[in-house]
């Protein structure tokens, strides 16, 4: 249970990453 937690953790991190990239990555 704790390892399937850790990974959704880690898949909503991806997630935002990807997020902010298109947002503020096109900028730099």
């Amino acid at each position: 249970m704790n390892i399937f937690k850790h990974r959704h953790f880690k898949h909503e991190i991806i997630i935002w990453a990807v997020r902010w990239y298109c947002k503020y990555g096109i900028s730099y």
